[in-house]
């Protein structure tokens, strides 16, 4: 069994990569970061392959696809993407349309391009990381938001096709709270919440993506936090979702 992670450098990605090494699936790694893949894959052994790609590059997705070619897919992990703190009308545009390459047009991209290879064989499984934040609106990181909404929605309608086809490929979106990742210091917010370990984000969500579960919340309280929220009406949502953003410490970009 191989799976292909990607953003697997650090945070829930990296920790996924070991997870999964540990249970003693194949691995291709893909991350900006050429040397952590290199030694990632030194540890990991021969078997383990990589690959440096940046997904903001508008090819780098049928790159990935590419690279792939010949090597079986059993397991994909879309796991790059990243945010950015700030008003709307201040926030870096290129900054933005960046992010939008990374969160949600090479999900899109490498989605749809293994999904069919999974079709053909009938197994299969895909898990996009998204956040809690797939379910909200959310001033001050109002693309971000935006960006894991498309990530939750498109996961949840694909699954639906699935079903309905009773195929054996299986898609689930990741929906965490706060991770302690390097995540926080590229969006330039210092969280107000206790940040969840990793380690635990990544464990849970492979467990569960494995056992066919659809959206996995990991932790108690961000699942409360989450119905909470659903019984807002939209407008008072993103007005408390404001108010909780301004405790962050951001510094924009």
């Amino acid at each position: 069994m191989r799976a292909l992670i990607t953003g697997a450098t650090s945070g829930i990605g990296k920790e996924m990569a070991f997870y999964l090494h540990r249970m003693g699936w194949q691995l291709v790694l893909t991350g900006r970061n050429e040397e952590m893949l290199k030694c990632m894959a030194q540890k990991f052994g021969s078997s383990t392959k990589y690959i440096a790609l940046d997904l903001a590059n508008p090819d780098a997705p049928q790159k990935l696809y590419d690279f792939c070619r010949g090597m079986r897919i059993d397991f994909l992990i879309n796991n790059a993407g990243f945010g950015i703190f700030g008003e709307f009308s201040e926030t870096s545009l290129a900054g933005e349309l960046e992010m939008i390459d990374v969160n949600v047009r090479s999900v899109h991209i490498l989605t749809k391009l293994f999904l069919r290879d999974f079709e053909k064989r009938g197994s299969g499984y895909i898990l996009n990381v998204a956040s809690v934040a797939g379910f909200m609106t959310g001033p001050l990181m109002s693309t971000y938001y935006a960006s894991k909404n498309y990530v939750v929605r498109l996961t949840l309608a694909i699954r639906e096709e699935l079903r309905r086809k009773r195929s054996g490929v299986n898609v689930s979106v990741l929906c965490p709270g706060p991770v302690n990742t390097d995540f926080n210091n590229r969006a330039g917010v210092s969280f107000s919440l206790k940040a969840a370990d990793p380690k635990f984000v990544a464990r849970y969500a492979i467990e569960q993506t494995l056992k066919g579960r659809a959206v996995i919340v990991p932790g108690l309280m961000i699942q409360l936090g989450l119905i909470g929220a659903s019984l807002c009406p939209p407008q008072l949502q993103a007005a408390v979702v404001c108010e909780l953003q301004k405790k962050k410490k951001g510094s924009g970009r």
